[in-house]
C-alpha cells in the first residue's frame, strides 16, 4: 500500500497539470510540464490502485471527522443541553434540562407521521422535555422545503413558530405559496413583515446554519432527533419515544 504523502504528491502533481494545460505558458514550460504529464501519467498506469486507495483514505479521514464532530456535539448536549439550542425556535420545559432536537423538513411524509407523534409526546412531558426545532429541508428531492422552512422562520420572527409549523405538518399535501400566505393570515401575522422576513437573507443564514450543523453531524435524512446525547431517527412510535426519555432521566439519576 502506498503511503497517503506519496498518493497526496500524484493526485498534487495531476492538479497542476490539469491547471498547465488550461492556461498560457512558454514553448520550454510547455515541454516540460507535457513531459511531466506522461511521468505521472505512466506511474498511475502501472499502479491504478493508488487512485482508489486515495480516495478511500479520504473518505476514512472523513468519516473519521464527522464522528469525532459528532461525538463532540452529544457530549456537549449531554453535559449541557441547553447549549444546542442557540437560536432554534423552542417549546416546552423552560429549565432545558431534557432537550429534544427535532431536524425535520416540512415536506418529508416521514416527518409528517413523526410529527403526530411529537406532538403526543409533548403534551404529556410539556413540563419536562424541551422541543427545539432544526430546519434541514432537502432540497434535492421537495422542492418546497425551503419555502416551507422560510415561511415557519419568518412566523418565528413574529411568535407564531409552532402554530405555523402544525398547520404546515398537517396540510403538507397543498404546500405552496397559497397555502403560507394563508396560515399567515389565519395566524394573523403582519404579512408585509412575514414576506420581508421569510425572503430575507436572514431567514437564508438561519436555515444554512441547521444544515451545516446536520452535515456536521453526518445527519442525511429525516426526520432525526437527539435527546441529551441519544440518538434516533424516522417516523418513530411514541412507544420508542418514551423509552429514549426514560433512558435518559435514569442517566440523571
Amino acid at each position: 500500500m502506498y503511503p497517503f504523502r506519496f498518493i497526496s504528491f500524484i493526485l498534487c502533481t495531476l492538479l497542476v497539470c490539469s491547471t498547465v494545460l488550461t492556461s498560457c505558458t512558454t514553448s520550454n514550460s510547455a515541454t516540460d510540464d507535457t513531459q511531466l504529464e506522461q511521468k505521472v501519467l505512466e506511474v498511475i498506469r502501472e499502479n491504478p490502485e493508488v487512485i482508489l486507495e486515495s480516495v478511500q483514505q479520504y473518505q476514512q479521514q472523513k468519516e473519521e471527522q464527522m464522528q469525532q464532530a459528532r461525538q463532540k456535539f452529544l457530549q456537549q448536549m449531554l453535559e449541557n443541553p441547553g447549549s444546542t439550542i442557540e437560536d432554534s425556535p423552542t417549546k416546552g420545559a423552560s429549565d432545558r434540562k431534557i432537550v429534544l432536537l427535532e431536524f425535520s423538513d416540512f415536506q418529508c411524509p416521514f416527518c409528517a407521521r413523526a410529527h403526530e407523534t411529537v406532538k403526543t409526546f409533548m403534551e404529556k412531558h410539556n413540563d419536562t422535555v424541551t422541543l427545539a426545532y432544526k430546519h434541514l429541508p432537502l432540497a434535492s428531492i421537495h422542492p418546497q422545503a425551503i419555502p416551507a422552512s422560510k415561511a415557519a422562520w419568518a412566523a418565528q420572527q413574529q411568535d407564531k413558530f409552532w402554530d405555523y409549523y402544525d398547520a404546515l405538518f398537517e396540510q403538507q399535501n397543498r404546500l405552496g405559496e397559497e397555502l403560507y400566505l394563508e396560515i399567515a393570515r389565519n395566524l394573523k401575522l403582519d404579512l408585509e413583515q412575514f414576506n420581508r422576513d421569510r425572503e430575507g437573507q436572514a431567514a437564508t443564514n438561519a436555515i444554512e446554519k441547521d444544515l451545516q450543523l446536520a452535515k456536521t453531524l453526518g445527519i442525511n435524512g429525516t426526520p432525526f432527533f437527539i435527546m441529551n446525547g441519544e440518538t434516533f431517527a424516522g417516523a418513530v412510535e411514541l412507544s420508542e419515544m418514551e423509552n429514549v426519555l426514560a433512558k435518559v432521566q435514569n442517566s440523571m439519576k
